[in-house]
């Protein structure tokens, strides 16, 4: 109830504060186990992408997002599964993938952090830790507009028109079978990240520039 009641309030202020739009939406299943990848540029992205789609969420986000316990537990509750950005966390990865194998549907960022200048960064092996273990299909996600309404270090929110565009469901399993171990996991993550490059449409300008 929680959920919905929230999902309604940032429908609202989302297309009044944000002109808020989104396209391809009828391309995350309406029931099943799936994984939503998105890029990663404001703390507005969850909330954002979350009032999209027409069903609960959950969001992979790391650990000290919410330092406040009684924040943290709400956010719990609410969908929010705290993972460490240190290393691979084995406990807030397990969580994702016993509930897309109970046929929940969970997002990652791939990147594994905000971007700083608005461009993609590469991926994390994550997605592909899941992929592999689930045999879910993933939805590339661009979120478009949320770092021109709250960049990093920004104090306040601004107007800015938001479009999050959700791409048809990947099928990674037969891509698995032909790699091994991390090489493979990598492997997902890149072509996912190539996928939402995709649909911000210029894949080569969008990523940052290597260092």
């Amino acid at each position: 109830m929680a959920y919905a009641l929230l999902w309604i309030l940032v429908n609202v202020v989302a297309r009044v504060c944000f002109r808020y739009r989104t396209v391809g939406a009828e391309h995350v299943p309406r029931q099943g186990g799936v994984l939503l990848a998105a890029n990663h540029e404001s703390y507005l992205d969850i909330p954002l992408l979350g009032c999209g789609v027409r069903r609960r969420l959950r969001f992979l986000g790391r650990r000290s997002l919410f330092p406040n316990p009684i924040i943290g537990w709400i956010c719990r509750h609410l969908g929010w599964i705290p993972i460490r950005q240190d290393r691979l966390d084995r406990e807030g990865f397990s969580e994702a993938i016993q509930l897309i194998k109970a046929g929940k549907a969970v997002v990652i960022y791939p990147e594994g952090a905000r971007s700083r200048d608005g461009c993609l960064q590469p991926a994390k092996p994550g997605v592909g830790v899941i992929v592999a273990k689930t045999g879910c299909p993933v939805v590339p996600v661009h979120i478009e507009g949320t770092f021109e309404a709250l960049p990093p270090d920004a104090r306040f929110i601004r107007c800015r028109p938001v479009t999050v565009t959700f791409g048809e469901p990947m099928d990674l399993t037969e891509d698995l079978k032909k790699l091994d171990g991390k090489t493979a996991y990598q492997h997902v993550a890149s072509a996912v990240m190539a996928r939402i490059a995709e649909l911000a449409g210029n894949s080569a300008a969008r990523f940052a520039p290597q260092r």
